[in-house]
């Protein structure tokens, strides 16, 4: 099928990726030409496993192209994919200008009947918005005559692993009342649909809200443990042996139940924004969602909180090193990340950071530029020579195993405050090291 892809960001790229892997014929369409001329030289716009030579090779093979030009991007496909970015606007709410002026280019242009989909995580109601500017803009052409379908499609793509979550989904949503559109659909989603069916049709109204219900549920079970954390802390309790006791309950299951620092990104923070803003234009009082929203927000600060107690509140002129700068592993993306939260009050503090990430550091240096209170090392050694205590912010892989001696032997003093509840207190604590985690009672 030809497919044109409006949007190269994280959800365009990859998913405009895996339909040209399975055959499809895939242009992608940007306004930033620099990034189209990156793309085709090789040169990717964000770090995700897998994704390069997935992008390299069907470019190569001719399946993929990318381009500026709107106008042919709109006569290239028959299915025409939204999937720009819907960013916060001042009160929360997603602000849908790239959408409708997407829509409107759509139309403008559109010479035979069009499928579009919106594949941006949009606010329920945005496929009727959609609907109206095509149908307003081809009126104003007099070409009534033309026909469209408006299909909601959201992605449910983690970051770190999306290549994967694209080629073998858990499910796929389609949100659409047109028998046509869904056969569309289902002949363009063929080769992901082969092991069983994987496919949910619904109202269009319904796959919108499909999407945020996901997303806030999942925000939901990490506010709650890490709410959990902070009640075994006072009380005394091991939030890692709650954790395991109630995980293997079947009925709520390990996943999304670690306690940390906080959730970040891209998703969760705008789209629990959203989603109380959609509430309360309705009159609705979403608390659950508030509270959510207010746990994450609070959870945030628990390593600085730590780290001001433990050094009583003198953190001018020290210096931490801090290990994880993304939001969370296997990507560069520190959209929200709880990292700028920690960093930030440390600076405020008067204290330095000396920090290491093994793919973020880039994206931090565009954020925070040069600072003579940052120092961005090359490995996470580096980042602890003459610190005074270390800080763990994101769980990657390097992080889990390191050599405690060289970490003691390396820090002006042996305290760690883990955010990620990586090592074991009880052998922190053989090797005095003085160590803080997030959920059980602090070992000295």
């Amino acid at each position: 099928m030809k497919v044109t892809v409006f949007g190269i960001g994280y959800v365009g790229l990859v998913q405009a990726a895996v339909l040209a892997e399975v055959g499809h014929d895939v242009i992608c369409i940007d306004v930033d030409a620099d990034k189209v001329e990156r793309l085709k030289q090789g040169q990717m716009p964000i770090y995700e496993p897998g994704i390069e030579p997935l992008v390299k090779e069907n470019y190569a093979a001719g399946r993929l192209s990318f381009s500026t030009d709107a106008v042919a991007g709109v006569k290239h496909g028959e299915v025409q994919f939204i999937a720009v970015g819907t960013p916060p606007d001042e009160d929360g709410s997603a602000d849908l200008k790239y959408v409708l002026a997407v829509a409107t280019t759509i139309a403008q242009n559109m010479d035979r009947h069009k499928i579009i989909i919106n594949k941006s995580t949009v606010p329920v109601s945005t496929g009727d918005k959609v609907n109206a500017e095509v149908h307003d803009v081809l009126t104003k052409r007099n070409r009534v005559d033309l026909t469209f379908d408006v299909v909601s499609n959201p992605e449910f793509l983690k970051e770190g692993s999306a290549v994967a979550d694209c080629m073998k989904p858990d499910r796929i949503i389609i949100g659409t009342d047109s028998k046509n559109a869904e056969d569309t659909m289902r002949e363009l989603y063929a080769p992901f649909n082969r092991n069983h069916e994987k496919i949910i049709v619904m109202d269009v109204r319904s796959a919108e809200l499909t999407k945020y219900a996901a997303n806030c549920m999942l925000a939901t079970k990490i506010s709650f443990m890490n709410e959990m954390a902070n009640l075994a802390e006072l009380l005394g309790a091991d939030i890692e042996a709650v954790r395991h006791g109630i995980g293997s309950d079947p009925r709520i299951g390990y996943q999304f139940i670690y306690p940390g620092v906080g959730y970040g990104g891209s998703c969760f923070p705008k789209d629990v924004q959203a989603l109380i803003q959609t509430a309360e234009k309705i009159n609705f009082d979403s608390k659950v969602l508030k509270a959510v929203e207010a746990r994450n927000n609070e959870q945030k600060t628990t390593l600085f909180k730590k780290i001001h107690a433990h050094f009583d509140g003198n953190l001018k002129g020290k210096t931490f090193a801090v290990w994880g700068l993304s939001f969370k592993p296997n990507t560069d993306d520190m959209r929200e990340a709880p990292s700028r939260i920690l960093m930030e009050a440390l600076w405020a503090a008067g204290a330095k950071v000396q920090a290491f990430d093994p793919e973020a550091m880039n994206e931090t240096q565009r954020i925070y530029g040069n600072r003579d209170d940052l120092l961005l090392c090359g490995t996470k050694e580096a980042a602890l020579k003459g610190a005074d205590a270390l800080a763990i912010v994101t769980e990657w892989q390097a992080f889990r195993a390191p050599d405690f001696e060289v970490v003691k032997n390396m820090l002006s003093e042996a305290v760690i405050f883990d955010g990620r509840n990586m090592y074991d207190p009880v052998r922190m604590q053989k090797k005095e090291i003085n160590y803080y985690s997030v959920g059980r009672v602090n070992r000295q």
